[in-house]
């Protein structure tokens, strides 16, 4: 059984156009599944429809075989499958660190000490370390990035959504969530435009493209800087960075 199931999704704004059209998506435990495609096509909308932030037209989404409809649904189910959102500033809304990462497990039942120590072992995981009283504000791009997705680790999900997380990150923090990210047992879905970062935390890929979400093989044409002796042709590397041509 799958731990997510999306059947014939469909979803279109107030000008009539379909942004997904009859999507069809199973996600299982553990999978790590990213999702590409060009602006516009509808990569973040597809993450709003899984959290319930946009209502589809008409399709199903079931979470562990079951189908997730009434309001009580959603509520069980955004407790179980955390959202990175692409701009951190969307996601952080209280004046300090602790007070956002322990926003979630307060409101999951758990005492306000009991949170307190959730909330300063997720940190430590992240190598965030004495951020508790930090002003969540003036915290650098990577740095509120980490503590955004700190906010979702600390209410224990099953599955976690990211949503361009590479954006705006420096080199090193870019690695620090290559790693972070490999570490984790949860199920996770990356939407993203940068390739190697795909390549490096994903098992599998879709495209997202007019409406449905197209799997692709492991051979993945990129753009990079290389020194190859067919560096002047196009040529395509497998995920082990062994050259095709």
């Amino acid at each position: 059984m799958s731990l997510l199931a999306l059947k014939n999704i469909t979803f279109a704004f107030q000008d009539g156009k379909n942004i997904l059209d009859g999507l069809n998506l199973d996600i299982s435990c553990p999978d790590r599944l990213g999702i590409i495609g060009s602006n516009g096509s509808g990569k973040t909308t597809l993450l709003s429809v899984i959290m319930g932030l946009e209502q589809a037209q008409s399709g199903q989404i079931l979470f562990n075989g079951e189908k997730v409809d009434t309001r009580e649904d959603w509520g069980g189910f955004r407790k179980k499958v955390g959202f990175v959102f692409q701009n951190s500033d969307d996601q952080l809304f209280m004046p300090t660190v602790l007070e956002d990462v322990t926003f979630g497990p307060l409101n999951m039942g758990l005492s306000a000490d009991q949170a307190r120590q959730k909330a300063i072992r997720t940190l430590t995981d992240l190598g965030l370390h004495g951020f508790e009283h930090r002003i969540t504000h003036k915290l650098s791009g990577g740095e509120k990035r980490l503590v955004a997705l700190a906010t979702v680790l600390a209410m224990d999900p099953k599955i976690i959504m990211l949503d361009e997380p590479t954006n705006d990150l420096d080199p090193a923090t870019r690695l620090r969530l290559i790693e972070i990210l490999h570490d984790l047992p949860q199920t996770l879905v990356l939407v993203s435009h940068d390739w190697d970062f795909l390549h490096n935390t994903t098992n599998c890929l879709y495209l997202l493209e007019k409406g449905t979400l197209v799997p692709q093989n492991s051979d993945i044409l990129h753009t990079h800087v290389h020194s190859h002796p067919a560096g002047q042709t196009e040529h395509a590397h497998n995920r082990n960075g062994a050259s095709l041509s």
